[in-house]
């Protein structure tokens, strides 16, 4: 970014530059769709920071210029729910959680500690059999809501969230549909 003096890690013109999102979109195999803002390539070297010490603000400026933006303006006949995969608190704070929050509106409640991996063996570069290979296994903890939002930051193949709806589907949860930050796909 342009480095001049800001009180946010990214100022305010280099956010209206660089970070107005746009909006992707891809089908999962069970015919879920998966609503994204940004392509990973514009992105990338702000997603690295989530496990450092400013990571926690660079996620902030994205989900508020994406994602709150989004439920701002989203319409559906009654309140869902909003549940971000694994929430885990790492680095002092879950980037997924922030995520999350930013969707709180008058239709969308977010849910915390809802969806947490049991098995925490990093995806990162990694294809899909090796994905398959190594399941996340979730937990799931209830909620009320009976249709809900599925909220990740990157979509790569799709497997995390395909193994997420599974499991709620399993408990008679219907995701409507999953919203990410950036899709790898979209190059």
């Amino acid at each position: 970014m342009c480095e001049n003096l800001s009180l946010t890690h990214i100022c305010k013109h280099c956010q209206t530059t660089f970070l107005k999102p746009s909006l992707y979109k891809r089908q999962l195999e069970n015919g879920i769709e998966v609503f994204s803002f940004y392509k990973y390539n514009e992105i990338k070297e702000l997603l690295h920071t989530k496990h450092t010490d400013i990571g926690f603000y660079i996620y902030k400026i994205l989900a508020i210029n994406s994602l709150k933006l989004f439920a701002e303006s989203f319409e559906f006949t009654q309140k869902l729910a909003a549940i971000c995969i694994d929430d885990t608190v790492k680095s002092g704070y879950s980037h997924t959680a922030i995520l999350n929050e930013t969707l709180k509106s008058r239709l969308i409640k977010p849910y915390y500690h809802k969806l947490r991996a049991r098995n925490r063996v990093s995806y990162s570069g990694k294809d899909r059999t090796f994905r398959l290979h190594n399941p996340r296994d979730f937990k799931f903890n209830k909620f009320k809501e009976k249709e809900l939002i599925l909220v990740d930051d990157i979509i790569t193949t799709g497997s995390t969230l395909t193994q997420a709806i599974n499991l709620l589907q399993e408990q008679n949860k219907e995701v409507l549909f999953c919203l990410t930050l950036c899709d790898v796909a979209n190059k």
